[in-house]
């Protein structure tokens, strides 16, 4: 279908929509993630919210960074949510049970688990924005660039070493959440060798919002999740006891090219700005070790990245999004551009039957696509600024503008939903979804990230992956 472009009117209207969205679940430091479905701080969508709201105040998206840091563990990692008030969430702190772990920070909250590295781009966009606006905004974003320099190069290295401690070049998720793609068809046969035993009961409360609980993870699927998270507390949630012992070990793609990424443009605002040589040349590293793992996770039949299962040293071949993984990270010329020629043709968003030509989480053509379930075929908007993102990056400016608009004409109704019904546009899951709203924002900015510097192919220097094996 053809997409219209947004009047003048419906940019105002989104607009202003947008802003009341993200002011509504604003609780004075930091952002809900939706009103009611997620009433506490998300890593990764943090990362959204932040770069949205810097198209409205510097000062406050850098709050939200600066809030996110508060739940860093002594480790580095920084976990997926803070819990900063009582709710009815579930998975709730007395679930999570972080209080056994050492690294865990005195007097925040949080989970036990982490998500994709998504923070230092949405720094580099807040960046941009203080620079255009310049004065204190500039000073003040460029002061917070050099003095989070070290927790953000702790962060990159937590995931580089104990995420990957035989240097593979893939980061090693212990949950599908790490992913941020809870229920995708990519963790189906790592999932299906889960066996959950005895834990505490529980009840879910995700489904009493929303109307149609097939949105949603199945019971037997939540109840695996639900046994991971008790391996790791009985790990006490230490990476390497986990790993000995944890039924789910996955080399990621999507979550390593988000770090390849993020380290490169690290190492980039460190060096302008004087940070630390060791640390900037670290970072560095970690970018070409995890982009390389990336590009040689390829399938050359496929042209699409795929996930390792750790345990048994299988490739994960799925039809899902993250397969464009080397998009975000660069690395080689030519298959960034048959990338771009498969996100783009008739198997994702040129696909036939979709209603707004947006990325979905999951082909249509794949036997795996489900166009109601959650992370297995619905259109998420944050998913769609990704690769935005990656191909303006890449010098694919057209290409990064069709998503760009495609995107802006799926948000034009202002309901900001968590996610969409990719053939009817429905919109499904929570509404008024922060980091839609922040997507929305920074659609409206059109703002263009500098372009990635030349990278070689090194996936020589990387050793033989072997699985974890046996527990």
């Amino acid at each position: 279908m053809p997409v219209t472009q947004p009047t003048p009117n419906d940019i105002a209207l989104m607009a202003g929509r947008a802003g009341y969205v993200l002011k509504a679940n604003d609780r004075g430091r930091f952002t809900v993630a939706s009103p009611t479905l997620y009433p506490h701080m998300w890593s990764w969508d943090a990362g959204f919210v932040a770069l949205g709201i810097a198209t409205v105040s510097v000062p406050r998206a850098l709050d939200e960074l600066r809030t996110l840091l508060t739940g860093q563990w002594s480790t580095g990692m920084i976990p997926h949510i803070l819990f900063h008030s009582p709710s009815d969430y579930f998975p709730d702190p007395d679930r999570w049970r972080t209080q056994v772990a050492a690294a865990r920070p005195a007097g925040v909250l949080t989970s036990g688990v982490t998500q994709p590295p998504i923070h230092v781009i949405a720094l580099s966009r807040i960046l941009h924005d203080a620079r255009r606006r310049g004065g204190a905004d500039q000073e003040l974003c460029e002061r917070f660039v050099l003095d989070t320099f070290p927790r953000w190069l702790a962060w990159h290295r937590y995931l580089a070493t104990a995420r990957d401690p035989h240097e593979h070049g893939l980061v090693e998720i212990h949950h599908g959440w790490e992913s941020g793609m809870d229920d995708s068809p990519r963790w189906d046969g790592p999932y299906s060798r889960v066996r959950p035993g005895e834990m505490p009961p529980f009840t879910r409360r995700d489904l009493a919002h929303v109307s149609d609980p097939s949105q949603r993870p199945s019971d037997a699927e939540y109840r695996r999740y639900l046994w991971l998270v008790e391996q790791k507390v009985r790990a006490r949630y230490d990476d390497a006891a986990y790993r000995a012992t944890g039924d789910f070990v996955v080399g990621d793609v999507l979550v390593s090219a988000l770090l390849a990424a993020a380290s490169d443009l690290l190492a980039d605002m460190g060096a302008e700005f004087g940070a630390d040589p060791a640390g900037i040349e670290e970072s560095r590293l970690i970018a070409r070790r995890f982009r390389t793992g990336v590009l040689r996770s390829v399938d050359p039949s496929t042209g699409l990245a795929r996930d390792l299962d750790l345990r048994t040293g299988e490739h994960l071949s799925v039809d899902s999004a993250a397969g464009f993984a080397p998009l975000l990270c660069g690395g080689d010329d030519a298959l960034l551009r048959r990338q771009r020629d498969l996100l783009l043709g008739p198997r994702w968003c040129g696909h036939s039957r979709l209603r707004w030509p947006v990325v979905p989480s999951v082909s249509p053509a794949s036997p795996a696509f489900r166009d109601r379930t959650y992370w297995r075929g619905p259109q998420w908007p944050v998913l769609n600024w990704l690769m935005a993102w990656a191909l303006n990056r890449s010098g694919e400016q057209e290409a990064a503008n069709a998503l760009r608009l495609a995107g802006l004409a799926q948000l034009v109704d202002c309901d900001f939903a968590e996610y969409y019904e990719p053939l009817t546009g429905e919109q499904l899951g929570s509404r008024d979804q922060s980091w839609t709203a922040a997507i929305a924002l920074d659609f409206l900015a059109a703002r263009r990230p500098g372009r990635r510097k030349h990278v070689r192919l090194l996936t020589a220097e990387l050793p033989a992956v072997t699985p974890a094996g046996p527990r």
